[in-house]
């Protein structure tokens, strides 16, 4: 059993912020659900010398060691040449990973250069990881009081190697036999903390599954894991957690694991048969932009207009003069009128509206982060949401439109 695990990143670049160590924090969460603690992540240069110190500090304080990065084919890559040296490891050619490596450049039709064999050198007696999505494979080797996992720097090639081999050599150690069943549960129109508070006590009483709330991207998320040796039972267990947060939050409640408010959107209009078209005044076509981005869009989405000025509300798309003159295009009664305009133009079931004041001034009167929200309904009834938000203009706009998601899917499962 580890009693604890520390996470090492080779590489320059993240000192010197070029890059961010998503690597550390991707493992973390992974860890966490095998049962595992990490109180230390460390951070080291390319230098054998400072490397080697950290492999030493780290011994005493973890028995699981986990490195990212400094596996490839230059000078700088010295992960695995400083571990052999430190546990008096030789390096030994692997005919496997070298074999894949001169595929790779053969399908590619380049040169292999000589110095890329070296990333199919690996640690005599140790388990070797494949790489699927790269070059260099990782490896693991349990020693008599630690076990050293190594693992390439990209995202891409750590995350698919550590959930298809690193993952199963670590449980295959701890000896488990449950199995570890996780569901995401996504929300939006609530914060972190008053989710947390609504579902406290769930919190508090958390044992198999547990509950891990988790905030980012102007949403909040809940990572329910279980562990039992039937995944059937395992599954039954999230479920029945989950009926009891769905109890307290579901009217926040939009989607699960990998979904995004606006995939689960755009699923919902397409099965419903519905068309949409947008008009955008402060989000700039960002609607439209996130909604195409999936296969089928031009099943669902027929059209959009970008109205920034009064101008071009009033001559393309139709808002009346009146309208604008007496209530201002950041209004209730603008937001309505584009959304019923639009879905005119374009003939479509929903037309859907965005106005309000992004910054990074105060326009007609109205204080930065007012928002409206129109919605032409299909059942031809029109409705406008308005919202106050803070933050930058980046910020405001890109949780207008996924407000205007949320809304608009509250509509859409009241008629279905």
């Amino acid at each position: 059993m580890f009693r604890s695990a520390e996470i090492i990143a080779v590489g320059s670049e993240l000192l010197l912020g070029q890059i961010c160590n998503t690597n550390a924090q991707f493992l973390s969460k992974q860890l966490a659900e095998l049962g595992i603690n990490v109180y230390f992540h460390t951070v080291v240069g390319d230098n054998p010398d400072r490397l080697g110190t950290a492999i030493h500090t780290a011994k005493k304080r973890a028995d699981l060691l986990i490195f990212t990065g400094g596996l490839g084919p230059t000078k700088d890559d010295l992960t695995k040449e400083t571990i052999s040296k430190v546990l008096q490891k030789n390096l030994v050619m692997d005919h496997e990973a070298l074999s894949n490596i001169e595929a790779y450049y053969q399908k590619t039709n380049r040169m292999m250069s000589e110095n890329n064999k070296k990333q199919a050198i690996v640690l005599e007696g140790s388990t070797v990881l494949p790489n699927d999505y790269g070059m260099a494979p990782g490896m693991a080797l349990a020693g008599r009081d630690h076990t050293y996992i190594l693992l390439p720097g990209p995202p891409k090639e750590l995350q698919p190697m550590f959930l298809n081999y690193g993952r199963e050599y670590i449980l295959s150690k701890l000896g488990v036999k449950e199995q570890i069943v996780s569901k995401v549960l996504r929300f939006f129109g609530i914060g972190e903390s008053q989710l947390e508070t609504d579902i406290d006590d769930l919190i508090e009483q958390q044992a198999n599954p547990t509950i891990a709330p988790l905030a980012g991207d102007h949403e909040v998320t809940l990572r329910l894991t279980a562990k039992h040796h039937s995944e059937v039972e395992a599954n039954r267990l999230i479920n029945e957690t989950e009926k009891l947060i769905q109890s307290r939050v579901g009217e926040h409640f939009y989607g699960y694991d990998e979904d995004t408010i606006f995939s689960v959107l755009f699923e919902k209009i397409q099965h419903s048969r519905y068309t949409l078209s947008s008009a955008e005044s402060l989000t700039g076509g960002l609607f439209s932009e996130k909604m195409t981005a999936f296969t089928g869009a031009s099943e669902v989405i027929e059209g959009g207009v970008v109205c920034y000025t009064n101008e071009i509300k009033q001559n393309v798309l139709g808002v009346s003069a009146q309208t604008l003159e007496n209530h201002g295009a950041v209004s209730e009664e603008c937001a309505a009128e584009m959304a019923g305009r639009v879905k005119e133009l374009f003939n479509t079931d929903i037309g859907i509206s965005f106005t309000g004041v992004a910054g990074p001034g105060v326009m007609d009167g109205k204080p930065v982060g007012t928002v409206f929200i129109g919605l032409a309904l299909p059942n031809g009834k029109t409705v406008v949401h308005p919202i106050r938000l803070a933050g930058g203009r980046d910020s405001i706009r890109q949780r207008t439109v996924k407000y205007g998601c949320h809304f608009l899917l509250k509509e859409l499962y009241k008629s279905s």
